[in-house]
Order: structure tokens, then sequence, then C-alpha cells
């Protein structure tokens, strides 16, 4: 679509795919002219501090509503000019607006993606931040996802002119699990960041095409035997869980097929974050005494860092989470706590992989449970919700299994992908294959 009537969209010179994830967003695109083309991450450029621009492959899906005079308007300068003003006014998109969020309370906007699938908001309402002290402006969660996808169209045509971002071929990714609303109200965001022109593509889906993609070389070894695999995808806000046939003929690429989708589950690596919020505001006030709002969700940007952290290949030993003072009665000076390497690994290894039977079901759902705001799934337990899932397509297994299904017991699938960003932990990658192994 054109914006103009009988205007001439430039010639699509890209294949370009983006993720707009919870925590971060991608972009990744491949030149279609090209005799053999490769896919390649495109660098975001990005303001990582104030006055300071850098392009990084990745843009935090933040966004933070600066006080009047905070910050001298010089400084919030991008390449292709000033900062973002939009229904929100002024607004960071990024990096800095990650690091301002985590020292300031109650303006940072995070998981608009999870605020996007929430059928028990109007999605398209001024409600973020969640809880935000009057004064500060708030946007919907449609604008919110609309400021990063503008944010990502800018910083492209900045790098080339000649090929606008909005002509390309552009491919969007979306969980298996989001309803119809959510996918809508995800397009929409697409529109007003000025991409009319796209596709949804599920995200397990385009796990499973990455994976063939860098596997091409020795593919057919690779799915030898394969007739069932399981997709879990754990990314910052959802889990999905997707059951995909594989079927293969010589000469031809594999045909896949989704035979299973588990239903929407708000559990994430948010919730690890809030986890240990929880824990550090319990270490941090009296008894009886609970953090505003805006200043658990400074404190929740602490722990995803802590988190971050504690669970790399080379971790410290400990790190310090800092509640910085706001002047209020609650809190009038900074106050900190320390999470050990071990206790963070052990919260979130046992409180969301825990090791679990065939027939263990998660905990049922409570009516209305909603905390910071969204509707978490009640059950905590990725691997629960998992044998439940397992459990309840059994007849989808069987059938794509064949005669190698089991005669008696659970029929499972005979391969694993994993995807998203909490099993960049090695930890947690472990635990899940040992579960499903037993």
């Amino acid at each position: 679509m054109n914006d103009a009537p009988g205007a001439t969209a430039p010639a699509a010179r890209y294949a370009v795919g983006i993720d707009l994830g919870t925590t971060h967003t991608l972009l990744a695109f491949a030149r279609l002219d090209a005799a053999a083309p490769a896919i390649e991450l495109f660098p975001i450029a990005q303001s990582v501090a104030p006055g300071e621009v850098a392009a990084l492959p990745m843009l935090a899906s933040m966004r933070y509503h600066p006080a009047d005079g905070e910050l001298p308007a010089a400084d919030l300068a991008l390449p292709w000019g000033a900062a973002a003003v939009d229904a929100g006014g002024t607004a960071i998109v990024g990096e800095l607006a990650r690091e301002l969020g985590a020292r300031v309370p109650g303006r940072l906007v995070a998981s608009a993606k999870s605020w996007l699938s929430h059928a028990g908001i109007d999605r398209t309402a001024a409600c973020l931040p969640w809880g935000a002290e009057p004064g500060i402006a708030q946007v919907s969660p449609v604008d919110a996802s609309a400021a990063t996808l503008a944010h990502l169209r800018a910083a492209w045509d900045h790098e080339r002119p000649e090929a606008p971002l909005a002509a390309q071929d552009i491919v969007l990714t979306l969980p298996a699990s989001f309803d119809e609303t959510a996918r809508l109200l995800s397009v929409e965001a697409a529109r007003r960041a000025g991409l009319r022109q796209l596709r949804l593509v599920e995200e397990p889906q385009a796990a499973c095409y990455d994976w063939i993609a860098r596997h091409g070389g020795d593919l057919d070894a690779r799915l030898a035997g394969v007739r069932l695999l399981l997709v879990v995808d754990v990314g910052g806000g959802t889990t999905d869980l997707t059951l995909i046939r594989v079927e293969t003929a010589d000469g031809e690429p594999p045909r896949l097929t989704r035979v299973a989708v588990g239903e929407h589950l708000m559990l994430g690596g948010d919730n690890m974050d809030l986890m240990l919020a929880h824990v550090a505001e319990r270490r941090l006030l009296a008894d009886g005494e609970r953090l505003a709002a805006g200043q658990l969700a400074q404190l929740i940007q602490q722990c995803r860092r802590a988190k971050e952290r504690l669970l790399a290949v080379e971790a410290p030993e400990r790190v310090r989470v800092t509640l910085l003072g706001s002047g209020s009665r609650l809190l009038g000076a900074a106050r900190s706590v320390e999470f050990t390497r071990e206790e963070v690994r052990e919260w979130l290894v046992e409180g969301f992989f825990p090791v679990c039977a065939a027939d263990d079901r998660p905990a049922g759902r409570r009516a209305a449970l909603v905390e910071f705001g969204l509707p978490y799934a009640a059950d905590a337990a990725i691997t629960r919700h998992l044998a439940a899932f397992l459990g309840r397509h059994q007849a989808a297994a069987r059938s794509a299994l064949g005669e190698a299904a089991p005669a008696d017991g659970l029929a499972l699938p005979d391969a694993v992908l994993l995807n998203g960003g909490v099993f960049h932990a090695p930890l947690l990658v472990e635990r899940l294959l040992a579960v499903l192994a037993g």
C-alpha cells in the first residue's frame, strides 16, 4: 500500500525479518539481488548513554519517558534527528531507555509484547507505564510496540535511504499462541510505524526455518529418523509449546506441519525477574511494607540485569541490586541487597524447571490472577506445563510417529528445538533436556 495515490513503490531489494521480542527486538535481512543471498543482522543505532549513540545487534524493546528538563535535547539526538515524539510525548527507545528505567522509578514502558496479548485490558488504551504517577505520560501497548518498530524503520532508512524499509519484503514473527486480537494489533502497530506490507510467521516455525538454514549442509543426516519435533520457545514474556510433524523425501526440502500448539502461557524471563524482585523487596523492606508500582518496576529492571549476569557461563559469585532513593516516605535513600550465583541458579532451576513426572500437571489457574498488572501463569513450572501439553496431544504425537510410537506410555517427540532468550543459560537447557529424557 502506498501513502500517495498512484505512487510507484520502489522495487524491493531485501528480504527482512523482524523479531519483535518482549525484551529485545532484532532485524535480519538478505539481499534479494545477490547470487547467493546471505542472512545478516542489522546493527541498530540507538542511544546507549546521554549524548552517545552506538549500533548494537539488538534493540531493547523498551521506552523511557523522561521528565521535563531531565536530559538536554542534544543528549537525545539520533543520527536521523531528535528523539521520537509520539502519542506519549518525547520517548527514548532502546538501550538508554533500559538503563534509565533501572535507575528511575515509574517512567519505563517494558514488556509491551506481553501487554499486547493481555485480553483483560483495552490494549489500545494508554496504560503504560503501569501504575504511573500523575503527570507521567502513558501510552497503549499498541503505541509502545509501534515506537519500537518506528525506531527500526528510522535506523534502517538512515543507513539505506535508497531502499526504504517500508518498501521491502518484511516478515514479522509472532508467538504461535497469540489470539486473533493480538495478531491484528501487532499488524496495527506495524502500520502505525509506517510498515504496511508484511507477512506474519509464527515464532516456532521461524525457529525451524532458521535451524534448517544453518544446517543445510548435513540436513538429511540430522533429520534422519525424525518424525516429530517439539519446539520449546521460552522468551521474555511467553512460553510457546509446539509439535511439528517432519516429513522428508530424497532431494526435497523437509516438509514441516504444525500439529499441536499450546495455550497462551504468559510465562518466561519476566517471571524470573519478578520473582527476584519480590525476594529483593522482602530483604529491603520491613514486614508488611510494599514498593509502589514505579519502584517495583525499577527493581525488576535491576533484577533482570542481575539474572543475566549470574546465569552467564563466566558468572560472578554475587551481584548487588540497588534501589535508588525516591525521596518518598518508603525509601529516602538508596538501599542494596546481594544475590549469590548459587542461590539465584537454584531458585530459577527449581522454580521454573523442576524435575517432574509425565503425569504431573501445573497448579490450577486462580481466578483473576494478576501480578504487576499482567495475568501470569498460576504455576511457574515450565516442565509441568510441558508434561500437560504432551499428555494433551498424544493423538497428534502418535499419528506423526506412526510405527515408532510406543505401544503404551507417553509418546514423546524424537527431536527437540529450544528457542528464546531463557535458553542462553546452559543450566536451564541441561535441566529441561534431563526432564524430557527422564
